[in-house]
Formats: C-alpha cells, structure tokens, sequence
C-alpha cells in the first residue's frame, strides 16, 4: 500500500474530488471551504489508505482519512478484492490538476479498472442494463450482449483454420479445435477419463459425486447440468423455440430438432463396424451392438430375467406388477404393452399393413403375417 504524497496548495485554488474512469475510484465532484480544506488535507496527505475488501465506490465526495475505509452503500458477503486508484484533483486558474495519488486495496493485488469492480457490483445487484433489442434478454456486460446477438443475426466470425468450420464463440472455435489436435488436457481424479474443455470434465465429476445442483422451480426435480433443467422447464411452460424447418414440427430441445432432421435428410450417420447398418440415432447403434456382444445390461430384480433394452425389462416388470398402463379407447381393453394396444386398435379401424408378397393378403400385426408366410415356405404346418 503507497501513502500519499502531499504538496501544500496555494489558498485560492478551489478542490474537488474528481471522477477518472481510467484511474479506477468513482470519486464525486465536490468543492470544500476554503478555510476547512487546508487541515483536512493535512490529515489525508499524512495518512495511508486502508486496504478494504470489495466495497461500492465512494460516494458523497467524502474524505478517506487515517484508519478509516470508504463506507459502503450495501453489504455484501463477497470476498472478491479489487485495487483501484485514488486520484485528487483539483482546479486552479480554471485548469484541472491532480495532486495526490494512492492505491485503495491489499497491496498483494494487481491495479484494477474501475470498470472491473463496477462489472463485478452487478453481479451483486441483478443490475442487467444491456438489452437485447430482438428478444429484451438483458445482460451486465456489452461484450455478453454482442456475442448473445450473434444467436438472431448468425454471425460466426471465428474460423477453424483445419477445417474452415464457423463459430459465434472464440471460446466455441478452442474447443473444437481440440478434436484436430486431440488434445484433452482436463483429466477427472476418479477415473483418469480425460476431456478437451474444463466445464466437461465439472459436469462429468458430479457422476461420482452424485452432485446436482440445479433445481426446478416449478416440481423440486434436480438436474446435475443447467442444460438440462433449462429443457425440463420447457415441459412447464410449453415452450418448443426450436422448429423444423421442412414441416415446422417444434421441439423443446436443439438436439431433438437434429435427430428430427435427419428423417428428411435420410442421414444415418451412426453405422455399426460389425455389420455396417447404420442408425439415424446414436442410441439404436448402441441397442444394436448388444446383439453383436450378448450384452444383456438390464436385469429384472424379480426373476433375474435379462433384457438388451431398457424398454423391454420396464415392459417386462408390468408381468409381475400387474400394471396395464395402455387402454382402448374404443372399448376400455387394456394392455402392458404400447405395441399391443396399437395392434389392437386396427380390429377397430380396419387397419392391416402387413401384406403378403407372395399372395397379397393382409395382416394386423407382424406376428400374424409372419405365422401365415409359413404356409408357403412350409416352414411350420401353422394357418392364417
């Protein structure tokens, strides 16, 4: 911590406390008597400015003297330090001088800009003052605000120079670029799993710990991702900003929106290295590779009964639960399974899309179709 330096000042020179952004303390103007000023700036020129923690600006154009630090205007539990500049200044013959300067902080911490201290504030406040003009989002910081906007103009100004990919994030553009060197500098303490990007390997830990941090509102439900509390609010509140733009089906959340996508594209880009047949979703690729491996990963806590789809072992429990979730509504039949129920609704529409290739007769369900194609392979001696 620096005292200040003190030269006396002529009587007839008027003196302020003075504003200077770039020096780092929001002091107020304010003009002192002549005959009080002299000793008051006696007391502050020999003294030494109290380190303080993060506290709001000086208001008032009150002095700082001996052992006693700029009284805050709210309290705050933040141990957050800052060390701004404390600029005096003052006037004489009509031109603005500074006299004294000193430091108001821990002299451990580098010089900050006001502008640092005053961000941070609002963290505190709630204060958002930067508006989005298209959707009224509002931000603490214009940087925030600029890079949100890129989200309604589609601007990606930062370019992968391997592959020429775009993005509306500098901090986007270094992650991806991750996957060309394959760099994964983050590693998790539990299991060595390694990952290109520090929030991943956060959100990857609270596996082990069981953390989540996110709460619903609206039912008590808690997420271990904010993403993921950000699409389950959507079930509250209807919302589906994203819409498909060949059938204008909306979706609650991106990913969705791209899985959905592909049935009008008729990409499959997950493809099995043991077959070849490729999937539309990520998760059929893996359903299909358990038959490849035998990996029956879902097991019934009843009977022992092993299952390759999660589907297939809760479909299975109703056996034992009894629970026939699936009713007609034609005629209030119920059933423990969705397939069967949709069976069952041809009888009542006349529906029968399995049709025989060799004969053209048809069928409500596949297992009836498949029973009668025997009569012509004479497979089994089974009837239509």
């Amino acid at each position: 911590m620096s005292s200040l330096n003190y030269s006396p000042l002529a009587k007839e020179e008027e003196v302020y406390w003075t504003e200077k952004e770039s020096l780092g303390m929001n002091i107020v103007v304010k003009e002192e008597e002549e005959e009080d000023f002299s000793d008051k700036v006696a007391s502050l020129a020999s003294s030494t400015i109290v380190p303080f923690r993060h506290t709001p600006p000086i208001r008032g154009g009150r002095y700082v003297s001996a052992g006693e630090s700029p009284k805050p205007h709210r309290k705050t539990s933040c141990s957050v330090k800052f060390r701004v500049e404390l600029t005096l200044s003052f006037v004489t013959n009509g031109e603005l001088m500074t006299k004294f300067t000193g430091f108001v902080a821990d002299a451990d911490v580098e010089p900050t800009p006001l502008r640092n201290l005053k961000n941070h504030e609002k963290i505190h406040t709630g204060e958002k003052p930067y508006h989005c003009s298209q959707c009224g989002k509002g931000f603490r910081h214009p940087a925030k605000l600029k890079r949100h906007e890129r989200i309604h103009t589609g601007e990606k100004p930062y370019h992968c120079s391997q592959c020429g990919k775009s993005f509306n994030r500098l901090g986007n553009l270094k992650k991806h670029e991750r996957i060309h060197t394959g760099e994964k500098p983050y590693h998790c303490s539990q299991c060595g799993k390694c990952f290109n990007w520090p929030a991943d390997l956060k959100r990857h830990e609270r596996i082990h710990t069981g953390e989540k941090p996110y709460h619903c509102s609206q039912c008590g439900k808690i997420f271990n991702q904010s993403g993921s509390l950000k699409a389950h609010e959507r079930i509250h509140t209807g919302e589906k900003p994203y819409h498909c733009s060949h059938c204008a089906k909306r979706f609650i959340q991106l990913g969705s929106l791209k899985e959905h996508m592909r049935v009008h594209t008729g990409e499959k880009p997950y493809h099995c290295s043991q077959c070849a047949k490729r999937f539309t979703h990520l998760g059929n690729l893996k359903e299909h590779k358990r038959l490849h491996t035998g990996e029956k990963p879902y097991h019934c806590s009843r009977c022992s009964k092993r299952f390759t789809h999660l589907g297939n072992l809760k479909a299975h429990e109703r056996i034992h639960t009894g629970e026939k979730p699936y009713h007609c509504s034609h005629c209030g039949k119920r059933f423990n399974y969705s397939g069967k129920l949709k069976e069952h609704m041809r009888l009542h529409t006349g529906e029968k899309p399995y049709k025989c290739s060799d004969c053209g007769k048809t069928y409500y369900s596949s297992q009836s179709l498949k029973h009668h194609v025997r009569i012509h392979t004479g497979e089994n001696n089974y009837f239509s």
